[in-house]
């Protein structure tokens, strides 16, 4: 059988890191272990009965086994917009400033291919979502990374740049709540933000897809919420985490016309929008009264304090995450971030996710999920205790 070579735009995407970290999981799952999987970022509650009852009355339609209108039902994108207005305050013309994605991931990947030509800059932080290199790499563009270090509250720092870079950059990928450190974004950060993207014409695309998980009774900021945040970009949000939807795949991007619009246009050549049933079930969770919301948060919180008391009481020296179901843990000294999340699977078989697989500055940490059951995480903290890294508080 011939063997044909790959596009050479192929040859240039980075290894699909969270595929690689499953594989080697599930190798040791296979082995018939048994793995106490830290490391992933799925979900692991259902999707809330009322959704899903939407989408079985929504599937038995005949108007849905047509094609849907290429840019999206015109209720589906009048839901964003109250949704929107209703959390943040926030004003969205759901004709021009919305844009269906078949998940956040698709519509982070397009941006690049969207707005920039081949040396394009492009603004990424360091650690974030691997997924943000995929879609520089498709576009050709020139990364430029943004460390985000715990000093400065894992924000990145604009003083840090040359004129220079900042003149190249044409967009800026940022994300907070944050994966993987977990930390939040304050109102004086965006608005630092909107000033110096409107100052060197770059787009800011902020993904926002923890915006609904904060903690201590904080409620994560929009973007979008900043003054002249519309006229210098866009937030992509994902029902994924915020209803347990990650297999359904719908999410939207909102904002700055011209960029609904170019991804529009992208999408139009792509798809022909998604499939009417699932925009109707995400209407139904966007409008509907948001008490499944307030429990998984509630959720995610519980496990987040069981884990950080957990691993103090251990003599870890651990910090709790603002928001996401992530938490972002210093590694003991003398091991990379690779080497201890090998050592963990291999001798007490606890699955973490090394902080370099999210970047350079990502190293000498390791992303634990909020993903499992209180049970779990007290089995893991206490396998953790029995290898004897740390000393135990009195």
């Amino acid at each position: 059988m011939k063997n044909f070579k790959k596009a050479s735009r192929l040859e240039m995407l980075p290894q699909q890191f969270f595929a690689s970290l499953a594989g080697t999981v599930n190798a040791v799952v296979n082995k018939g272990h048994d793995v106490i999987n830290l490391g992933q970022g799925n979900p692991d509650q259902p999707t809330p009965p009322h959704i899903v009852d939407k989408l079985k009355e929504a599937a038995s339609s005949p108007a849905n086994h047509k094609y849907p209108p290429f840019r999206g039902l015109t209720s589906f994108k009048e839901a964003i917009s109250a949704f929107y207005l209703r959390e943040y305050g926030v004003e969205i013309n759901p004709e021009t400033e919305v844009a269906v994605l078949f998940g956040g991931k698709a519509g982070l990947v397009e941006i690049p291919q969207c707005l920039l030509n081949p040396g394009d800059g492009v603004l990424v932080p360091d650690p974030g979502y691997p997924d943000y290199l995929s879609g520089v790499a498709l576009a050709e563009a020139k990364m430029v990374t943004m460390p985000l270090k715990e000093e400065n509250g894992f924000l990145p720092d604009y003083s840090d740049y040359s004129p220079e870079e900042l003149e190249n950059a044409k967009v800026m990928f940022l994300n907070y709540p944050n994966n993987p450190t977990g930390a939040t974004a304050t109102s004086q950060f965006f608005e630092e933000t909107v000033e110096l993207a409107a100052q060197h014409d770059i787009c800011v695309v902020h993904d926002f897809a923890y915006g609904a998980i904060g903690f201590d009774g904080q409620k994560p900021i929009s973007f979008l919420e900043t003054k002249g945040a519309k006229d210098v970009g866009i937030e992509i949000y994902t029902l994924s985490k915020t209803y347990n939807m990650a297999g359904w795949r719908v999410g939207f991007a909102v904002g700055n016309k011209s960029v609904i619009e170019a991804i529009n246009l992208l999408q139009d050549h792509l798809y022909v929008s998604l499939f009417g049933a699932i925009q109707e079930a995400a209407t139904t969770a966007l409008l509907s009264p948001q008490d499944c919301v307030t429990d998984l948060v509630a959720t995610y919180e519980d496990r987040r304090n069981l884990l950080i008391s957990g691993l103090e009481e251990i003599g870890w020296d651990v910090k709790a995450p603002q928001g996401s179901f992530f938490a972002w843990l210093k590694v003991p000294e003398g091991f990379t971030s690779v080497e201890f999340s090998t050592y963990l699977l291999e001798k007490i078989n606890v699955a973490v996710a090394p902080g370099v697989g999210f970047g350079e500055y990502g190293e000498g940490y390791v992303r634990v999920g909020l993903l499992t059951t209180n049970e779990r995480i007290k089995e893991a903290i206490s396998r953790i205790e029995n290898l004897e890294l740390f000393h135990k508080r009195d």
